[in-house]
């Protein structure tokens, strides 16, 4: 999950443009309205394939549970802490937490999302939106721990971990709001980056009814197909002579950037949009032997290969690479490890059903076609049928970083470009905003402004009408914020005004490219 901003820099992070003006994200308003039940009573409700397992009042501080080393958040609003475990199948086993502002609600409800094969409450993203004013919610997926070893004989499971899970606690986390302040809420938001991402589209094509809103950052869309890539590179890796240490990732960055920065007019140290930059690495080999200041071949032929894409099994959508421009991301084994140890256990405990299973098995021309088998492709969400969401007036606000190295932006590009086929632009453009942002990593860091408030921007445009046409980012160093700059609708671009400041917002107008 892309952590929230700090307070201290809301109001500037909060900026949403539309193309009349600018307004700023309001700070939560209490409700005032009467409780309609004490906290402690809520153990008493009846849910529907739930069972209430505690409901107490938490002041200030929450420590997690989990002993000596879980998180202590301070801080926080008075609340109802409400935990559950729900049980739609014989064989699953979800917890979920409910946290129910007593003196400060705003009437309305955000669920927030997971990460990798997580099985974990997101204790620190609820903490972001119960000081927004939100009750909100979380689930653990239906298993414990970071692996998916769970998938393992348990086919229930794996349906709960790639939709159920977060469609019962949506179902449960509402009821249990609606009962304890006597109202639904007035509008319901998802919010999640990568595993949190992905998700979040899986709800707006197979839940609609379920949120009003949805934001889907950086999503693991195409769950299985990220798997077989970052396997297939660290594959290739195996061999240490073609891997590239962290002094060859800076070199090729370094050489990415001059010869594509300023592709976009400006040079300003951030590539604009990758998909434009021709960039060979075969302009760093080494004429004779390796050197610091260059590639060997062998080098060369590696991050051709991670940049590079790949036939999928299914037509509609390719294997992406990573894109020129997020080289310091990269590690010695390609992708990062966590892409590396989800699609490990998606081969292992969910495509060939076997713990022993290791990278060093892999065979791209029979594997990378096995890649949605054994109930994998159920964890993918590529449905670009969101008109049943769209109906319903649902927003769907999607972001992701041209220098993820984590989770392929290509995909998200691809997903949009589908949703646009399949429905039609004028369709999308009313219920359908993509961000594309220069320079960030996975769900936040990086070089380019990462740091922004699509909360506020899918708030303004779910509850006072107008798609945000332009988001503002910040980039920060030691706290300091020394750049804005507007993120774009996809696929506009943030051109320069050719006067001011290169580092201010302001001076910059989004553009078709």
């Amino acid at each position: 999950m892309a952590r929230p901003p700090d307070m201290n820099r809301a109001l500037l992070l909060g900026l949403v443009l539309s193309g009349v003006g600018v307004c700023a994200s309001e700070p939560a308003r209490p409700s005032n309205a009467v409780l309609s039940r004490s906290c402690e009573t809520l153990t008493s409700l009846a849910v529907t394939n739930t069972t209430i397992t505690a409901a107490q009042i938490v002041d200030e501080t929450f420590a997690a549970p989990g002993g000596s080393g879980a998180p202590v958040i301070q801080g926080l609003p008075r609340f109802c802490r409400v935990t559950a475990t729900l049980k739609p199948s014989a064989d699953s086993d979800i917890r979920i937490e409910v946290w129910l502002p007593t003196n400060t609600w705003n009437g309305k409800f955000e669920a927030v999302g997971n990460g990798a094969w997580n099985g974990a409450i997101g204790y620190a993203a609820m903490a972001g939106a119960l000081r927004r004013g939100y009750a909100t919610s979380s689930t653990d997926t239906g298993h414990v721990g970071n692996t998916a070893q769970f998938a393992l004989g348990h086919p229930e499971k794996l349906i709960d971990f790639a939709y159920r899970s977060e469609h019962e606690m949506t179902v449960a986390a509402k009821a249990v709001v609606t009962a304890f302040y006597g109202n639904a809420p007035a509008h319901s938001y998802w919010n999640g980056c990568s595993a949190g991402g992905r998700q979040a589209l899986k709800e707006a094509q197979m839940f609609p009814a379920d949120y009003d809103g949805i934001i889907a950052g950086a999503p693991g869309l195409d769950w299985s197909g990220r798997s077989a890539q970052a396997v297939r590179i660290a594959h290739a890796l195996q061999d240490p002579a073609a891997r590239l240490p962290a002094a060859k990732t800076r070199l090729l960055h370094e050489a990415v950037v001059q010869a594509c920065d300023g592709l976009d007019g400006l040079k300003d140290g951030v590539i604009a949009d990758p998909t434009k930059c021709s960039f060979d690495p075969a302009v760093l080999e080494c004429r004779n032997g390796d050197a610091s200041t260059c590639l060997t071949t062998a080098q060369v032929a590696t991050a051709r290969l991670i940049y590079g894409l790949t036939k999928g099994p299914d037509v509609k959508r390719k294997l992406a690479g990573l894109m020129p421009g997020s080289e310091l991301g990269w590690t010695d084994l390609g992708w990062t490890a966590s892409a590396r140890a989800t699609g490990r256990d998606q081969y292992r405990f969910v495509v060939f059903g076997d713990p022993a299973w290791d990278v060093d098995k892999f065979n791209e021309v029979t594997d990378v076609p096995a890649i949605d088998t054994g109930g994998g492709a159920i964890v993918n969400a590529i449905n670009p049928d969101l008109k049943p969401f769209f109906e319903r007036g649902g927003k769907l606000l999607h972001y992701h970083g041209w220098s993820d190295p984590q989770i392929s932006p290509i995909n998200s590009v691809d997903y949009y470009e589908r949703v646009v086929a399949t429905l039609g632009k004028h369709v999308v453009d009313d219920s359908y905003r993509l961000f594309m942002v220069p320079g960030m990593a996975h769900c936040g860091g990086g070089e380019g402004p990462n740091e922004f408030d699509t909360t506020a921007a899918l708030e303004q445009w779910r509850e006072r009408g107008g798609a945000p046409n332009v988001i503002v980012a910040a980039h920060t160093t030691d706290g300091r914020i020394d750049r804005t700059r507007p993120l774009c609708p996809y696929p506009q671009l943030a051109t320069y005004r050719g006067t001011g400041s290169v580092d201010d917002a302001k001076n910059f107008t989004c553009r078709m490219p």
